[in-house]
């Protein structure tokens, strides 16, 4: 049985959480060009906070206010799920939310711990994404060789969604 979109969402969610590592990039600023950043997540759907370094390219390249748009790639460890996310994303250095994400592994790059001048939380509001689920490849090439069309399998395991709570 074909996994149904919103299955499809959860395992997104799941591997995110599980995996951490997006490409965050601002769409149409400096070409698209992403940066592998480390995403948390509160509960069991965004929004997406990564910490970094005010000297980030896209922290400097932020907009005041809302409305920067941003998109993530995400590639799941085992290459069974990837993702591109598209949605806002602000700078969002509120004290009680640095304060519910911060771990020791954060704590590793801020010398000035919590209030470190240089620290910068930055907020992906994921408003949809196209998520798809490897059809493998090995799996993909024996159908060829048999003269079954793989794409057929494969279209069933890709879904659009929106992300928007």
């Amino acid at each position: 049985m074909m996994p149904t979109p919103k299955e499809i969402e959860e395992k997104f969610w799941s591997a995110l959480k599980s995996d951490m590592t997006m490409m965050l990039g601002l769409d149409g600023v400096e070409d698209g060009h992403a940066r592998p950043m480390t995403a948390q997540l509160e509960g069991e759907r965004g929004p997406i906070w990564f910490f970094t370094s005010r000297e980030n390219g896209i922290v400097e390249k932020l907009g005041a206010g809302e409305g920067n748009r941003a998109i993530a790639t995400f590639t799941s460890k085992g290459h069974d799920l990837f993702a591109t996310v598209h949605g806002s994303l602000s700078l969002d250095n509120n004290p009680a939310v640095i304060d519910r994400l911060w771990n020791r592994y954060v704590a590793a790059w801020y010398e000035g711990g919590k209030t470190d001048p240089k620290l910068a939380l930055l907020r992906l509001d994921a408003e949809r994404a196209e998520i798809w689920l490897d059809a493998s490849s090995i799996v993909a090439g024996i159908k060829m060789l048999l003269g079954a069309d793989p794409k057929q399998d494969y279209k069933d395991k890709v879904a659009t969604v929106s992300l928007r709570g």
